[in-house]
């Protein structure tokens, strides 16, 4: 009778990326041989535990985090740059406030940048739709997980 794991080939893998359940990234860890090879170097989580793989990893793992806190720190800036910031609108308005159209991500990611001189990607304006009615809104821009600097967009009428 044979059991669960008895005979099977194991091997060391140092983990290129977090795999839940398995390993960090930068971890050396053993795992099944099929696993490693079947699934782990495919799709490059993962490279075999060598000397030299391993002072690879770890100066590779390093560079990345390294870029990583160059990024938050660029992040940061322009939170900084963004919070508070004020964009003004102007749209066509019919009766009760409403809106012949609406106010999209896309209307106010474009005039951001153009009131802060940043690119700020449309994907990041938390908007759960489109905005219908005159007045002023605080919207959230979710640059970073921990990072939420908010706008004030102001919809006013058209100057014709």
């Amino acid at each position: 009778m044979r059991y669960v794991g008895e005979g099977v080939e194991r091997m060391k893998v140092i983990f290129l990326k977090d795999v839940p359940g398995e390993g960090k990234a930068g971890e050396v860890m053993e795992v099944t041989k099929g696993y490693a090879k079947n699934f782990l170097f495919p799709r490059g989580l993962a490279v075999a535990a060598t000397s030299t793989t391993i002072e690879e990893a770890g100066s590779r793992l390093q560079r990345e985090r390294g870029e990583e806190t160059a990024d938050q720190a660029k992040l940061a800036e322009l939170a900084q740059q963004i919070e508070g910031s004020e964009v003004r609108l102007q749209a066509r308005i019919g009766s009760g406030d409403r809106l012949f159209g609406s106010i999209t991500a896309a209307d106010i990611a474009q005039e951001l940048n153009r009131v802060v001189r940043v690119p700020v990607d449309k994907r990041k304006i938390d908007l759960d739709k489109p905005l219908r009615r005159a007045g002023s809104y605080e919207i959230a821009i979710k640059l970073a997980k921990d990072l939420v600097p908010m706008v004030k967009v102001i919809i006013e009428p058209e100057k014709t």
